[in-house]
């Protein structure tokens, strides 16, 4: 359910914009999209978790607020993140 550190790291040098960059907009939306899907996948043998339902919840309200935000500044790469994640809107 959690992320291992090894894709962690990997999702951090996929998406940091430098080196040793981890609290960007796009590290962190691409790491809360990575644990939002592992726990879409969770839901679909235990459809009775409504404890981590919630947290899923927060999760993807995080991520909200971060895409907004990247929404706000810079569109162009907003647009870039979203097509390499594959969320949809």
């Amino acid at each position: 359910m959690s992320l291992t550190t090894e894709r962690k790291t990997e999702i951090i040098k996929t998406y940091a914009t430098k080196t040793g960059d981890t609290g960007s907009p796009e590290v962190q939306v691409a790491i809360l999209s990575e644990r939002i899907s592992g726990l879409t996948e969770h839901f679909k043998t235990h459809v009775k978790d409504n404890h981590s339902r919630r947290g899923l919840l927060k999760l993807v309200s995080q991520r909200r607020q971060l895409l907004d935000y990247l929404k706000r500044t810079d569109e162009t790469l907003y647009r870039t993140l979203i097509e390499r994640l594959g969320i949809r809107r």
